[in-house]
């Protein structure tokens, strides 16, 4: 049996013998990409080369690419197909080879290397396109008869490159088919199926939806890798190929549970080996738990595989015990997520706990809402209410679905769509109208190659010039650009670092720079606006970079690196970087730890750092390839994309790490090293705020100025401030113990003559009074010290007015409750005279009215009420 790492080696290895450059996975988050949350596909990672907008590395690449699509997850589990993750092997030319070479070389894999009986495969066409049914039927011989042409194989998203696509099926047998005697290509059945797709982008669709042949045309494929295992393991669908079912068989271990003997058992099994595969590797690429965006994805997913262990009848964590056995299978495939087995079992570990809390909290809720439909005799369960559940508590509709089934209750799901449908719309014009600032620069036809970033540069020529994205040759005072120069002193912001600003002085115009930004081939454009004259492509500017800024940035980048080695140190190697901001003012470091940082630990960390800063080592930067850098122990951080070069910045026996930013050439040149803050900023993140150099000093300047006043304020030196504020909190103290004691000696005299009006009715003594109190607790400890006095079956009224309320406290002991006295309506009663209300137990209840002036009112018909009561 071939395994699917094995075909996923000779995938890749086969495009290698081609002349592909074979390039790893991209991150699931996009690089540079807005209008995309997660990667869905093998070709998103090049969208800019697809464009034009900038070259690639080679123009034959081959990658597998890690992709999370969540549109279909309600199927996942349900067919034998639908996954939320998925590996997309792909094989893509960039102006380089056409329709011939994809189609002969997809069928001489397929074939060739898999051994897939060419008798068992189909292929489709567009309806025109003739010219890859003659390749099909020339080139690799293929029986016309087998050749399906379909108008829907046309490939294209709006306006832009697009074009027809062949697709390759295998026809897995008459027993996997529907049994229909029109049964085909095409068919919703699981007979045959689609096992890669060749797209050829041949076409521009223009604003007017006229097709325009592209000047170089593109190759686009994607083959499904957990297809082809199924097919060649010769499983009936994807989940027991060896990609997927070793996850099945753990789940089905902590369940106790046996797969293949039921349905609705076998859905969930597959859906949590899908799901669990899915937060494993978007944990892995720096995604976490969230209520939007990327993390929002996330969270529903790992949440929809609780609800199914629930379902099993799993009720304890179980998720996180399923990453060792996805790292097993990924071992080979994404080495760098081995490292990371630790942190994504916290994080998966913590979300799963507070998950189990929320579907406490939204039960509780669930059965409070079916209590009151069944009171008012309604039938149905609304959606809105079933989407409030959803929405605030994570409480999955389906599991809503099926308690109120159980209590013979109908969901409304159609209102749940709809107010699905209106969050939908929100978050879509939100993300439009964000998405709506991005513009970023179109350098089709510009050559990149010569352009070149130069930290001394103090001239330069505008090679290109842009407004929204579109290229223009002049722009003038006010006009907000991007513009792009043929050198640049100007470190483009990346990593975490800000970018570095400052001025371009022409002849007859002047440039505010305020951002700088680098594409993904490297390429650096800024941005700024036109502060006076004008600026035209072809005009050299001197520069004038902000050199005093641009050294705080670096000062407080280089310090990023000594505090990670510094954390690593004292806290743990588990430690990573999960985010980060290098301004020229502070410098943040997010990172992996599930607990506060004590004092303790961070004393020691802020020590490590200023010990290693009064070394004064030199910072080297290398640039060499990536094995090189890891054999070096350089450490690459979380989420980031590197190139096949890569910059290791190092200081000698304390830090490595794979950086493209911003350094100081000397350690000292950081000056001092100053925490400010630890703080959580999610689950299993902590954030670190300091300051280093010039804001540093700026920094204890201040706190000398606030601990200078508080001395003078205090009338002592400054040193001797802490002595003294504790000198000042043993006098208040002393203060506060002296009027408590007079306090409750006044209490006490105030029961005194509360009790020479005490009265009795048939064997129940009680006594009414308007008292004076500062609050209610001070009220309740006058009435808990009256009722003390009275004995079994006492009961004490009292009533306290202020200026515009007043506040009524009844207290009645147990020989006077068991003889007919309810303290809550009486205080009711009382409430009622002075306009307010309240009630409460029998032995005790308080109520507030808001008419004061009729309090002697209510303290007699207190007295009314408890005659009717006392039996």
């Amino acid at each position: 049996m071939m395994t699917g790492n094995a075909i996923r080696e000779k995938f890749l290895q086969f495009f290698a013998s081609k002349d592909h450059l074979i390039l790893p996975s991209a991150p699931l988050v996009p690089e540079n990409d807005p209008t995309l949350l997660l990667i869905g596909a093998g070709m998103a990672p090049f969208k800019p080369f697809f464009t034009g907008k900038m070259t690639p590395p080679k123009p034959r690449i081959t990658t597998c690419q890690k992709c999370v699509r969540t549109g279909d997850i309600e199927n996942v589990g349900r067919t034998a197909r639908h996954h939320t993750f998925f590996e997309m092997l792909g094989n893509f030319s960039f102006g380089d080879y056409f329709k011939r070479e994809a189609i002969v070389w997809s069928w001489e894999f397929l074939t060739e290397v898999l051994g897939l009986p060419p008798e068992k495969l189909w292929v489709t066409i567009h309806t025109e396109d003739d010219e890859a049914f003659a390749l099909w039927r020339d080139e690799v011989g293929f029986p016309v008869e087998r050749i399906v042409r379909l108008e829907e194989n046309f490939w294209e998203i709006g306006t832009g490159p697009c074009g027809p696509c062949s697709e390759i099926h295998v026809d897995l047998g008459e027993s996997r088919g529907c049994g229909k005697p029109d049964c085909k290509v095409g068919c919703d059945c699981d007979r045959y199926l689609e096992i890669w797709n060749l797209v050829f982008t041949q076409f521009n669709k223009e604003e007017d939806g006229s097709y325009t042949p592209l000047a170089k045309k593109n190759i686009d494929t994607g083959a499904g890798l957990e297809r082809l295992a199924s097919v060649l393991q010769k499983k009936p669908s994807n989940f027991e190929t060896d990609l997927i079912f070793p996850i099945i068989d753990y789940a089905a271990k902590v369940a106790h549970v046996a797969y293949g003997q039921s349905p609705a058992t076998d859905i969930s099994l597959k859906v949590i080996a899908d799901h669990a595969r899915s937060v494993t590797v978007m944990i892995g690429d720096g995604v976490l738990p969230s209520n939007e965006g990327r993390g929002y994805v996330l969270r529903r997913i790992l949440r929809r595989a609780v609800r199914h262990g629930r379902l099993l009848g799993i009720t304890k964590p179980f998720l996180a015990g399923a990453v060792a056995v996805v790292l097993e299978i990924f071992r080979t495939a994404y080495p760098e997520l081995i490292g990371k087995a630790d942190y994504i079992q916290r994080v998966i570990q913590q979300e799963e706990d507070r998950f189990h809390t929320t579907l406490e909290q939204g039960s509780e809720l669930l059965v409070k809402e079916i209590s009151a439909l069944k009171e008012s005799g309604a039938t149905t369960f609304g959606g809105e209410a079933a989407f409030k559940l959803y929405d605030t508590f994570g409480f999955p509709w389906e599991l809503t679905e099926e308690i109120v089934a159980e209590e013979g209750l109908a969901l409304d799901l159609a209102g749940f769509e709809a107010a699905m449908t209106e969050q939908r719309e929100r978050a879509r014009a939100a993300r439009q109208e964000k998405e709506g600032d991005v513009a970023v620069p179109d350098l089709t036809g510009m050559d990149t190659g010569c352009l070149r970033y130069d930290a001394d540069a103090t001239a330069a020529t505008v090679v290109g010039l842009f407004q929204k994205g579109k290229a223009i040759s002049v722009a003038h005072d006010g006009d907000e650009i991007a513009f792009v120069l043929d050198v640049t002193p100007f470190h483009a912001e990346g990593g975490g670092q800000v970018s570095d600003t400052g001025l371009m002085q022409g002849q007859v115009g002047t440039v505010e720079v305020l951002l700088a930004r680098k594409l993904p081939d490297g390429t650096i454009y800024q941005q700024g606006v036109v502060t006076e004259g004008a600026i035209s492509v072809g005009e050299t500017f001197s520069l004038q970079l902000n050199k005093a800024r641009a050294k705080d940035i670096a000062r407080n980048h280089t310090a990023t690196h000594l505090l990670h080695a510094a954390l690593k140190q004292v806290i743990g190697g588990h430690v990573n970087q999960a985010g980060s901001y290098v301004g020229a003012d502070r410098l943040r470091f997010d990172f992996s730890h599930f607990a506060a940082v004590t004092p303790e630990e961070l004393r020691q960390v802020e020590t490590i750092v200023n010990e290693q800063i009064l070394q004064s080592l030199p910072v080297d930067i290398i640039e060499t390839d990536q094995e090189t850098a890891k054999a070096m122990g350089a450490m690459a951080l979380f989420g980031e994309k590197y190139g096949q070069v890569v910059r290791v910045v190092t200081v000698p026996g304390f830090s490595s790490e794979l950086c493209g930013g911003s350094h100081v050439e000397n350690i000292a040149e950081i000056g001092l090293f100053k925490i400010l803050s630890e703080t959580s900023t999610g689950a299993g993140v902590r954030r670190i705020e300091a300051v280093t150099g010039r804001n540093s000093l700026e920094h204890l300047r201040n706190l000398t100025g606030q601990l200078e006043q508080s001395a003078g304020l205090l009338r002592c030196r400054p040193e001797e401030v802490p002595v003294r504020i504790e000198m000042l909190q043993q006098q208040v103290r002393e203060s506060q113990q002296a009027l408590e004691k007079l306090e409750g000696e006044a209490l006490k005299q105030q029961v005194d003559a509360l009790l020479r009006g005490v009265q009795e009715m048939n064997g129940v003594r009680y006594l009414t009074a308007s008292v004076s109190v500062k609050n209610v607790d001070e009220l309740r400890q006058l009435g808990d010290m009256a009722r003390d006095h009275l004995g079994e079956a006492g009961v004490v009224v009292l009533g306290a007015a202020s200026a515009d309320k007043v506040q009524f406290l009844v207290m009645a002991a147990k020989g006077a409750v068991g003889r007919g006295v309810h303290a809550g309506q009486l205080v009711k009663a009382m409430a009622a005279v002075t306009g307010g209300g309240g009630g409460g137990r029998p032995d005790m209840a308080q109520a507030g009215g808001r008419m004061p002036e009729k309090l002697p009112e209510a303290l007699l018909e207190a007295v009314a009420v408890l005659g009717k009561q006392v039996k």
